[in-house]
């Protein structure tokens, strides 16, 4: 697993900050544990959002940019692509990849990236924040919006 060495949550009172979490639906068993872990943190950091939900990962970028023009401080994107047979893997991961990272910059909004791009259906399920899971992704990616959008409001950041 690649979850050694991660920081430990500054946890701080998110109230006044605007967050959305945008969610595919495929895979409805990793989602609702990536889900889960975004509600846990957002319960930690004392923060509403609003929950948003698309069919796949590879609308997560245009979900993500109508929030952001929405005025929202942090987006965070969550979704699951397991490796297959076909190029498709590739395709789709790129895609969210680029596209979440374009909302990002595009609007000088915090997006948090919970996509889990994995070879199986267990290392998903591993990631998912689920019982017996090694790893909490929708957490993660919850609690790295909301701290980005804590140092871009700290730095002044103007939004595009």
């Amino acid at each position: 697993m690649a979850g050694h060495g991660a920081p430990d949550a500054d946890i701080f009172e998110a109230g006044g900050l605007q967050v959305a979490i945008v969610a595919a639906s495929w895979h409805t068993e990793v989602m609702d544990g990536l889900l889960a872990g975004a509600e846990r943190a957002l319960a930690d950091f004392r923060a509403a959002a609003r929950v948003v939900r698309v069919p796949g990962t590879f609308e997560l970028p245009v979900a993500a940019d109508a929030l952001a023009r929405q005025g929202y401080d942090a987006v965070v994107a969550l979704g699951v692509v397991v490796r297959g047979g076909t190029p498709h893997f590739e395709y789709v991961c790129r895609a969210a990849t680029d596209g979440l990272t374009r909302v990002a910059l595009d609007h000088g909004v915090a997006v948090g990236f919970g996509v889990l791009t994995c070879d199986t259906d267990q290392q998903a399920l591993d990631r998912a924040g689920l019982e017996g899971s090694q790893e909490d992704k929708g957490y993660e990616a919850t609690a790295a919006a909301l701290l980005t959008a804590r140092t871009l409001q700290e730095l002044g950041a103007p939004t595009p």
